[in-house]
């Protein structure tokens, strides 16, 4: 049931899940990693773009997208991660729960979010790959049907971390 799952070894590696850890912030700190404005550069090349929420759509303006005329709700994404070299769109959404709550159910909503901002760069043959972060919490069994649909719709998550090389990053050995 741990698809996606990972031992503490390879936190080093990933965005630790850390409650208030953002893709940006953890980026500064790994080694042969800059960011300068929204550009992520490693060892001094340029390899991806990382925005959230509002920043989106400051994105989405370089590409001359008007939301509005596409979709009717704006869409607020934790994290985005575009990768040049494979022309990616990550969605990071984190997800942290300690209790039963809503969150269970926001989990099922990623089809629908993620076709959403296919739908939004859809005239940049940009690629858009919807992922969640998750807490321990949605490792236990009753989660196993919730994790399984995510998957069969083309989404992924993992626990606690994300390993940048399932991001299209470079890791420094």
């Amino acid at each position: 049931m741990i698809k996606n799952g990972v031992g503490g070894a390879n936190t080093l590696t990933g965005l630790a899940f850390e409650g208030t850890t953002d893709l940006e912030t953890f980026l500064k700190k790994q080694n042969d990693y800059e960011i300068i404005g929204n550009h992520v550069y490693y060892k001094k090349e340029l390899v991806a773009k990382v925005f959230k929420k509002y920043k989106f759509y400051d994105f989405l303006k370089q590409y001359s997208i008007d939301w509005e005329k596409i979709i009717s709700k704006q869409l607020l994404p934790d994290d985005c991660l575009y990768v040049l070299k494979t022309n990616t769109l990550f969605i990071i959404e984190c997800k942290f729960q300690q209790v039963a709550g809503s969150v269970d159910e926001k989990l099922q909503t990623c089809d629908f979010k993620k076709k959403q901002y296919q739908k939004l760069l859809q005239k940049t043959n940009i690629q858009v790959k919807y992922v969640y972060l998750l807490s321990e919490w949605f490792q236990d069994k009753r989660y196993k049907d919730v994790l399984d649909y995510i998957e069969s719709v083309g989404c992924n998550y993992y626990f606690l971390h994300i390993p940048l090389a399932k991001l299209g990053l470079p890791v420094t050995d």
